[in-house]
């Protein structure tokens, strides 16, 4: 899970300072203010990371890619590729990772990793590495660091490291070529020394971090009439949610659970208990044309005393609440979820539930096994917002396990505000015209109806 976010001269963003993320992090704010790039950041780190270019320092995106931003120009604030841009991140392992110096032989053990990278324009206005950073920590303690820094001129970068020795193999002083993409070490690194073995162990980590990140944006697909699957797993449920039915398909004997002793259940089972807990349907079914067909349809009852209907002949709110369900649940064990506006063509009672939904999801289990995913969320609904602060004061949420945070513009410049919520749900910095002002409105209304009342009276 990732835990500590920082970046500086991103997009509208000149210093986002330090940002906690929890289990489930939302980002409020206005169009326009910024909160976009934060997972935007991440998606193109996502990115570049499964790109087939390794030499290339960032992937930037185009029309294949999770995200587009441009040239380095656009990417960088206020275009000023004069500086550089950094990111830092830290996240938590699945198990803590054991690194021996062959020949010290001492051990260095961590169950977490911070990663720093730090970025600059050529001549050709294409970002480079200037340098980058591992650390290993055993919980907030660092136990173990490495870095590749660039020397000042010609484009070759010094391994470095404060605790570890580095012991350079005999007859080969040179210095190291560029990274691979933004975080990797280059072969040289192993090359050159006799006991570094261990980088690409940190590399794997920050790999596997990346690969579990999926993202569900707001323009979602629109239901079809029939839906294909020739068997494919798909790894979730996809930028648009068109994969959703397919997931669930393929879900096949996994079984989940949102807390402990609860019974087990097959994904498309707590898929419809969950529409249903929303009062959007009473009953869903995905049933194939026939046997041994790839063609499958989904069928939903609205009401108990109506028949079955396609999921094109209702509402169009379910086949956009459906992917989030589905994702949810679906993506692997220890997922980092970003999702844009999922609460896009919903009723405002289903805004709320969806805020209930995410919080089971971050204890949701599987056969038995805490699930452990993380969930990004960016929203402009106060009914999410509301439905999370009541769950809050009701202990259903913990405050270590939500971060709340208000985006807004100051000094052409992009702000993050955490929201500090009290122990019963309140928010103590409430930021001015954060909704908008709901009094300035009720009082509006009285008078314009106080006018036409009087107005009457006269006739």
């Amino acid at each position: 899970m990732l835990t500590r976010l920082r970046f500086r001269n991103f997009k509208a963003w000149q210093d986002s300072g330090e940002i906690r993320l929890a289990p489930l992090t939302v980002l409020f704010g206005a169009n326009s203010a910024g909160k976009t790039s934060i997972p935007q950041l991440l998606l193109m780190l996502k990115q570049t990371s499964e790109s087939p270019d390794r030499q290339r320092a960032l992937q930037l995106g185009d029309a294949r890619t999770l995200v587009d931003l441009g040239t380095y120009d656009d990417a960088v604030h206020d275009h000023d590729t004069s500086q550089p841009l950094d990111v830092e991140l830290e996240w938590t392992l699945s198990r803590p990772l054991e690194i021996s110096d062959p020949q010290t032989r001492r051990a260095y053990s961590g169950d977490r990793i911070g990663f720093t990278a730090s970025f600059a324009g050529d001549k050709r206005h294409q970002p480079y590495v200037q340098g980058l950073r591992y650390e290993l920590r055993d919980g907030n303690t660092p136990v173990l660091d490495v870095s590749m820094t660039r020397r000042d001129s010609g484009n070759k970068y010094d391994l470095e490291s404060a605790v570890y020795p580095l012991v350079r193999q005999v007859g080969r002083p040179w210095p190291l070529p560029e990274p691979v993409r933004f975080y990797g070490f280059p072969d040289e690194a192993t090359a050159h020394y006799q006991n570094t073995t261990f980088l690409s162990d940190l590399v794997l980590e920050l790999e596997r971090m990346l690969k579990r990140v999926f993202y569900v944006g707001p323009l979602r697909e629109y239901p079809k009439r029939l839906y294909l699957w020739s068997g494919e797993t798909p790894d979730h449920v996809g930028q648009r949610g068109d994969r959703a039915v397919e997931a669930i398909l393929a879900a096949g004997d996994r079984t989940f659970n949102w807390r402990p002793k609860q019974r087990t259940k097959p994904l498309a089972e707590l898929v419809g208990e969950r529409l249903r807990s929303m009062h959007l349907i009473d009953d869903f079914e995905i049933r194939p044309l026939g046997a041994h067909r790839k063609e499958y349809e989904v069928l939903v009852r609205t009401s108990p005393r109506l028949p079955p209907v396609k999921l094109t002949d209702v509402g169009f709110g379910i086949s956009q609440i459906l992917p989030v369900i589905v994702e949810a649940l679906y993506v692997p064990r220890r997922s980092i979820v970003i999702l844009e506006q999922p609460e896009i063509h919903l009723h405002p009672r289903v805004q709320a539930d969806l805020a209930d939904l995410l919080i089971d999801a971050i204890g949701a289990r599987e056969n038995g096994t805490p699930r452990e995913c993380q969930f990004i969320v960016e929203s402009h609904s106060e009914h999410f917002l509301r439905r999370l602060q009541r769950r809050i004061g009701e202990q259903d949420l913990s405050n270590d396990d939500a971060a709340l945070y208000f985006v807004h513009t100051q000094d052409a410049t992009a702000k993050l505000e955490p929201l500090q919520v009290d122990l019963y749900g309140n928010i103590l910095n409430w930021p001015a015209g954060f909704f908008g002002d709901e009094m300035e409105d009720l009082v509006a209304r009285s008078e314009a109806q106080a006018r036409r009342m009087a107005k009457a009276a006269q006739r």
